[in-house]
């Protein structure tokens, strides 16, 4: 299970969330567990049942306000019961002050206290996209992604099989380039998004050539820094009594952290344009998703040219009709 301290989330963001330290620098040694947030306005009203401890307290606006209404005894017995709980920081937005014994208590008790200067609304949409990213699901696989036609399309396969050389095809046709080698694959937002798997350059291994630096090569435009999985391309050595898809009536998918991706598995054999197979696989897909199925569309006019034949047949005459026919003549 993924976590950070709130001394390396407040290192981390400091810039970017205005953020400042209230407290003393030994509060910031408690741990991020989760990527979700919680606003206590009704554990500070003294509702205790279903307190989410566990995550990042906000106090916004109302939260400030509330607390400079009540009595300091109360105040003290709130704070100290949300303060118990070993929460792993309380965040102030809009740069607002808390009460002195907020400060107090977060001291004794060891739990980090930030200021921000961003409104609650900003701070809470900023701070969410940080923390879904850090505790996405994520995982590394040997592969290719590039961006065709607005489609993020992994290219697997084994080592060999021709991965990196069909991407720079693509790319020398006008696509754009993610990774190559490695892809990291992260769950975010309930889709797929891959990154490359090396944070150093979009470097491309041709074998015979050597290295190439894609973005030096062919400029920036050729590259993209992530990219939504869209379809997986499996590159496959062709083989003779192999019965692959020729039609394309039925679905196939892969499934990477729990999330299905559409998958065609793709023979590759001498003289196979294999680049412009990847083009018409994700034009294809781009049209299924506007709701035009090809496959559908010819097996539609296969049956009606089916029964436009049969129904024709069972009209013609019969050859016992016919010479029926010919002796009552």
């Amino acid at each position: 299970m993924k976590e950070m301290t709130v001394r390396d989330f407040f290192d981390a963001k400091k810039k970017d969330l205005a953020l400042s330290l209230v407290t003393e620098p030994e509060t910031l040694d408690n741990k991020i567990t989760t990527p979700h947030l919680n606003r206590p306005g009704l554990a500070l009203a003294g509702y205790q049942e279903n307190f989410d401890a566990e995550r990042i307290q906000i106090f916004g606006e109302t939260e400030v306000r509330y607390l400079q209404t009540i009595d300091e005894d109360t105040l003290y017995i709130r704070i100290k019961e949300i303060l118990t709980q070993n929460i792993p920081c309380i965040i102030v937005a809009k740069g607002l002050t808390l009460p002195p014994v907020v400060e107090y208590l977060a001291n004794d008790m060891h739990v980090a206290v930030l200021s921000s200067r961003l409104s609650t609304i900003l701070l809470i949409q900023y701070l969410t996209r940080y923390l879904q990213d850090f505790f996405a699901l994520e995982k590394t696989i040997h592969a290719t992604l590039v961006d065709v036609f607005g489609l993020g399309v992994l290219l697997t396969g084994k080592s060999g099989i021709g991965k990196s050389e069909c991407a720079l095809d693509l790319i020398h046709r006008g696509h754009s380039l993610i990774g190559d080698d490695l892809i990291n694959i992260r769950y975010l937002d309930e889709h797929l998004i891959g990154k490359p798997g090396r944070e150093f350059g979009y470097f491309m291994e041709i074998r015979g050539v050597g290295l190439i630096n894609v973005e030096k090569m062919f400029g920036i435009e050729r590259v993209r820094h992530q990219k939504t999985i869209d379809l997986q391309i499996e590159l496959m050595p062709w083989q003779e009594n192999m019965d692959y898809e020729r039609i394309g009536l039925s679905d196939n998918y892969v499934e990477h952290l729990g999330v299905r991706v559409p998958v065609i598995y793709l023979p590759v054999s001498p003289g196979k344009n294999v680049s412009v197979i990847v083009e018409v696989a994700a034009m294809n897909l781009i049209l299924r998703n506007e709701g035009y199925d090809a496959a559908e569309d010819w097996n539609r006019k296969l049956n009606d040219e089916i029964k436009r034949k049969t129904k024709l047949k069972n009209t013609e005459p019969t050859n016992s009709d016919d010479g029926s026919e010919r002796n009552n003549s």
